[in-house]
């Protein structure tokens, strides 16, 4: 363990890996095409009339873009191919289909409007976090196993209520219960990793001056936890 780290607690990050500055990379190819996706995967779930056949279509993106999600990631580390391009198209490829999706789900009346203000609001707890951490100088809070898990059980969850609204599929109640399931669980655990980051910036920010983490901190790319 690093000074730094032995000064700010475990699980945070003042110092992060250089990542190179390429474009034309696999892994921000793959990044690129999941992004062209959303558009896609709204117009599959919004456009009239909704069909369980655009709705499979939908599901099956999702899919794919979870999959070529761990897939960039392999192919960065296998080939050294990350790059600072990368560590914002990745993020920014998950956070736009968990927001799609959820915005998809409450138009379609499929889950209720004060889901969609309780993850919002997680959203923008965090972003005030990292802003005031990037203020006083640090990096960034590493992804927590709390956080990796709650986004997990959310891209479980929306794939299966959009399945459960087939109300006169034979696999309707099946898939609603176990996708409400992974929302409840989902969101329970996106809030606790929220509290959890809360803390850990709190003792981040009380580990030394503000002029002194400024002072040895360089720029760092712009990540954000799960």
């Amino acid at each position: 363990m690093s000074q730094q780290e032995d000064d700010a607690g475990p699980g945070f990050s003042a110092v992060e890996p250089e990542a190179g500055d390429r474009i034309l990379t696999i892994p921000n190819a793959i990044s690129v095409a999941r992004l062209a996706g959303v558009p896609v995967f709204l117009w599959l779930v919004l456009s009239l009339p909704h069909t369980s056949a655009r709705d499979w279509w939908a599901v099956g993106l999702l899919l794919a873009s979870g999959a070529s999600d761990w897939l960039d990631g392999k192919i960065a580390r296998a080939l050294n191919q990350e790059s600072r391009l990368g560590q914002l198209l990745d993020p920014a490829a998950d956070r736009l289909y968990i927001v799609a999706t959820v915005v998809a789900l409450a138009v379609r009346a499929i889950i209720p409007w004060w889901l969609v203000a309780v993850l919002a609001a997680r959203e923008v707890l965090m972003a005030a976090v990292l802003g005031l951490l990037r203020r006083r100088g640090w990096a960034s809070l590493q992804v927590s196993f709390v956080g990796k898990t709650a986004t997990l059980c959310l891209l479980y969850a929306f794939p299966l209520l959009f399945l459960g609204s087939h109300v006169h599929a034979g696999y309707a109640e099946t898939a609603r219960v176990a996708g409400w399931g992974f929302a409840i669980w989902g969101t329970a655990l996106y809030w606790c990793a929220a509290l959890l980051y809360v803390m850990q910036a709190r003792q981040l920010l009380a580990a030394e001056p503000a002029g002194a983490a400024r002072a040895r901190v360089p720029a760092s790319r712009n990540t954000r936890p799960g």
